[in-house]
C-alpha cells in the first residue's frame, strides 16, 4: 500500500505556530518582578537577562532611574547624536519586563544615521525641537514625518530608520521606548565601513559603486 507523507498537511500549521510563537518577542514573567541582580556573582552568569535579586531585598529605588533627566555628550561621534539607554545596572526593576526607554539628544543639524533594531520595536516622542524621522520597509517603501514637541512616530521592528534635526543650530530631545531589554542596535555606515575585520574593499566598491580612495575617505570620515 502506498504511504503518503502528513508534511504538506502539517507544514501550514508548523509555519503559523512560529510566526506567532512567544518567542518573537522577550519570554515572559512567572513572577511580579525580578530586579537584576548586578553584584559580581550574578554578573558571572551567563544568561538571557540577568538573575533575579531576592524579592525580599527588592527596594522602591530599584524601580525608578534619573538617567533620562541629564543632556547627553552630542560632540562625542560625528554625526551630532547621543543615545542614553536605560539598562539593567541603572534600572534594576526592569529586568526581564521586556522594555526600555532610551533619551535621544541631536546637537543642531545632528542625525542618528539610518539603524535598526533587530530586537525590538521603537516609538519616539519629540519633548523639544524639529525632527525629520523615517524608516524604510523590505519593499523600499519610504515612510517619512516632520515632528513637532508632542508628536510621536513609530518604527517597526529590524527596520532601517533614521532621526534628523532640522534646525541646524537649537537641539532637539526625544524619549523613545522599545518593546525588548536589549533591543539591539545596528549602524549601517558602521556596520558597512567600521566593521571589524573590515568588509573587503572590493565588495564594497561593487555595492556602493565607489573607488577604494572613496572607502578610505569614508572610513576616515567616521573616525576609523
Amino acid at each position: 500500500m502506498r504511504k503518503y507523507s502528513s508534511f504538506p498537511t502539517l507544514f501550514p500549521f508548523l509555519l503559523l505556530s512560529l510566526l506567532f510563537s512567544p518567542s518573537n518577542t522577550d519570554p515572559d514573567l512567572l513572577v511580579d518582578y525580578c530586579v537584576a541582580d548586578t553584584s559580581p556573582a550574578g554578573q558571572s552568569l551567563h544568561l538571557n537577562g540577568l538573575p533575579c535579586l531576592d524579592p525580599a531585598l527588592a527596594r522602591p529605588s530599584h524601580f525608578a532611574t534619573s538617567i533620562l533627566s541629564k543632556p547627553g555628550n552630542t560632540a562625542a561621534n560625528p554625526f551630532g547624536f547621543n543615545v542614553t539607554l536605560t539598562t539593567a545596572a541603572a534600572l534594576p526593576g526592569a529586568n526581564a519586563q521586556g522594555l526600555s526607554l532610551a533619551r535621544v539628544d541631536l546637537a543642531g543639524g545632528g542625525l542618528v544615521p539610518p539603524h535598526s533594531h533587530p530586537r525590538a520595536s521603537e516609538v519616539a516622542l519629540l519633548l523639544h525641537g524639529d525632527l525629520l524621522v523615517g524608516f524604510v520597509d523590505t519593499s523600499y517603501r519610504f515612510f517619512t514625518q516632520r515632528l513637532r514637541p508632542g508628536d510621536a512616530f513609530v518604527f517597526p521592528r529590524g527596520l532601517v530608520h533614521f532621526l534628523y534635526n532640522l534646525n541646524p543650530v537649537a537641539p532637539a530631545v526625544a524619549v523613545s521606548g522599545l518593546n525588548s531589554q536589549n533591543p539591539g542596535v545596528q549602524m549601517m555606515p558602521l556596520a558597512a565601513f567600521r566593521s571589524d575585520p573590515r568588509i573587503p574593499e572590493e565588495v564594497l566598491e561593487k555595492t556602493f559603486k565607489i573607488s577604494g580612495q572613496d572607502i578610505h575617505r569614508i572610513q576616515k570620515n567616521l573616525g576609523g
